[in-house]
């Protein structure tokens, strides 16, 4: 069989023209870089907390213009900020309000979400409806818009993913974990009616536990909804909702439109405390309710470690068990609470073997004979030879010296070493008369 070709002219011309164009490809990227001088450290972050931008300068070497940017940045301080901190736009607002605006003082309010320009700093006098432009560009790190992580970097919004990197695409999912498939929370949506009563004056529409996100309700009718909350440590709250705003209840911000004929409620989350909406009746007429959120799992199955050994040595088996595991306390639950999720598929045991390796030689005795003597004192003997056991259990005799670090079990022993019964003669009693003898 032919193994290998002859190469034809037109083949080798080709080769050559490839590696030509290879080499001069390679220079021209090495010539190009080569204009570059290596890029220097990266420079202080521009906020210590919250997610900001650090930059790493490089300079051109040529005496013309150099391809590509003499600039880079990356995220960094990509942790969230204490609550007292604020908003960080906010801040450059308020760095204003010592500065006179057309020969006076106000105190600035932070404008977001600006869709035509989200990275510039606008603000708005306070208790005005004056708006001001007060910076072209608000400070590196800054957020483009309330709801995203994508940030201004030199007067531009630049894409931020959930895993805090320039560029990037990734997503969080329903469930709020970053580029996720949606498995630790589950979908939930219903509606419910309100039932008048005399003797009610609320009902309980749906609880929604902690961790739930993108919380949405609207109520039809003349009814109103409110608040209960309870928070992990135990702690209880009631909420009214009477007007139209965003508030703050047990931290977590809750949003509320009312109208004439309806009321709608929004809560992004993920929830800080475990919330209970109720309705109170105004007994006019009945209310429809719809809700649909997002519910962690906070009860799923752990599988458990492997069960010891069922044999020490010689081949055993051993099996793993599953138990429902609490997310949020970080303990071991009824099983109940794992099989309220559908989504929750309790895994099968696994078996394997272990303890592989065969057991150590040992003395095996057979059983004593019978005594050479029913009492006072006889021998009894026995046969003990050194054996191994392989992992199928079989049983076999080898040489001595493999159980020399173990003491031989003796092969004889005394037996019925208490003394024989035998008779005693006692002395004679008194002679007795019978008593016919007696007149």
């Amino acid at each position: 069989m032919e193994c290998c070709r002859r190469a034809t002219p037109g083949t080798l011309l080709l080769f050559l023209a490839f590696l030509l164009l290879s080499s001069r490809t390679a220079r021209s990227e090495e010539d190009r870089d080569g204009l570059w001088d290596a890029w220097g450290p990266w420079s202080e972050c521009s906020r210590t907390c919250g997610g900001g931008a650090s930059y790493s300068l490089r300079r051109c070497l040529s005496s013309k213009s150099c391809e590509g940017r003499n600039i880079r940045y990356r995220t960094c301080s990509n942790v969230d900020c204490p609550p007292e901190a604020g908003d960080f736009r906010a801040q450059q607002c308020s760095a204003h309000n010592d500065v006179k605006h057309h020969g006076q003082f106000y105190e600035w309010l932070p404008v977001s979400n600006d869709p035509d320009n989200p990275c510039s700093l606008k603000c708005q006098a306070k208790g005005t409806a004056l708006v001001v432009e007060l910076a072209p560009k608000v400070l590196d790190g800054t957020r483009c818009y309330t709801e995203s992580l994508d940030m201004c970097i030199s007067g531009l919004c630049q894409i931020v993913g959930c895993d805090h990197q320039l560029g990037s695409t990734v997503k969080e999912d329903n469930c709020g974990v970053c580029n996720g498939d949606g498995s630790t929370c589950r979908l939930v949506r219903g509606q419910y009616k309100s039932q008048l009563s005399a003797t009610k004056s609320d009902d309980a529409v749906v609880a929604i536990p902690y961790g739930s996100r993108h919380v949405r309700l609207v109520l039809k009718g003349p009814d109103h909804l409110y608040l209960e909350t309870k928070t992990l440590q135990g702690a209880k709250g009631e909420n009214s909702l009477s007007s139209t705003g965003t508030f703050l209840v047990d931290n977590s911000s809750v949003d509320f439109q009312k109208f004439p004929d309806k009321e709608i409620l929004r809560m992004a989350g993920p929830l800080t405390a475990d919330f209970i909406v109720k309705i109170r009746n105004s007994g006019s007429s009945d209310s429809t309710v719809q809700f649909i959120f997002y519910q962690p799992i906070i009860h799923r199955w752990r599988e458990t470690d492997f069960f010891p050994c069922s044999a020490t040595c010689g081949g055993g088996y051993q099996l793993t068990s599953a138990e429902c595991y609490d997310l949020r306390s970080n303990r071991v639950v009824a099983d109940q609470y794992c099989h309220y999720y559908p989504e929750n598929i309790k895994p099968k045991p696994k078996l394997q073997e272990c303890n592989l390796d065969p057991c150590p030689a040992r003395w095996e005795a057979t059983p004593w004979t019978a005594c050479s003597s029913s009492c006072g004192g006889g021998i009894q003997s026995r046969a003990v030879s050194c054996v191994e056991e392989d992992i199928q259990g079989h049983v076999t005799s080898v040489e001595e010296w493999k159980c020399m670090y173990t003491p031989k079990m003796p092969i004889a022993q005394p037996c019925n070493i208490f003394d024989c019964p035998k008779w005693l003669a006692q002395e004679w009693s008194p002679v007795t008369v019978p008593s016919f003898f007696v007149h």
